[in-house]
């Protein structure tokens, strides 16, 4: 199983609009000139997190996105479905009902009827994977990236943004 790198950007990106203040906004060209991601790709994402709710697109020349909500409200697993979609990572095909014993007629009723073991297996590591993304949000990760980055690293990008929004 596998993300696509869009989750990533997204995450790293939605994080520079959790400082900034309520009424402003910050366009997807700065974020992508600041993190260095191509600013078609980051354009769809940002359009998918729109769709989903996560950010509201303000239109015009100082338009951009912002958070459409708190940050507290935001979690890493709404980040994903938003980008990824929200179908589930295993895909269980009931392979069991094919084997020799269920193309008995004697045993077919029974294969049909009894659970797959694997398929249980596979969809509560799913559930486990995803309440523990919906329990890291937005504010998370400010509060770690502000204990583990400099404080002028932080100011820093905070300046970079504020600048930006001023010229």
């Amino acid at each position: 199983m596998q993300y696509s790198i869009g989750v990533e950007y997204a995450l790293h990106c939605l994080v520079y609009l959790v400082d900034i203040p309520q009424d402003s906004t910050i366009s997807v060209k700065e974020i992508s000139t600041f993190q260095g991601v191509p600013e078609s790709y980051l354009a769809k994402i940002f359009s998918r997190l729109a769709k989903s709710g996560i950010v509201i697109s303000v239109p015009g020349i100082k338009g951009g996105y912002r958070l459409a909500k708190s940050p507290s409200e935001i979690s890493f697993w709404d980040v994903v479905e938003a980008v990824e979609g929200a179908a589930p990572i295993f895909q269980c095909k009931n392979i069991k009902n094919n084997s020799m014993l269920c193309r008995d007629e004697e045993f077919a009723a029974s294969c049909r009827v009894t659970p797959c073991v694997i398929k249980h297996a596979m969809l509560e590591a799913e559930d486990s994977m995803r309440n523990m993304l919906r329990n890291k949000s937005l504010t998370w990760l400010n509060e770690e990236l502000n204990r583990v980055l400099s404080p002028q690293s932080r100011k820093d990008t905070q300046d970079y943004f504020s600048k930006s929004r001023n010229v």
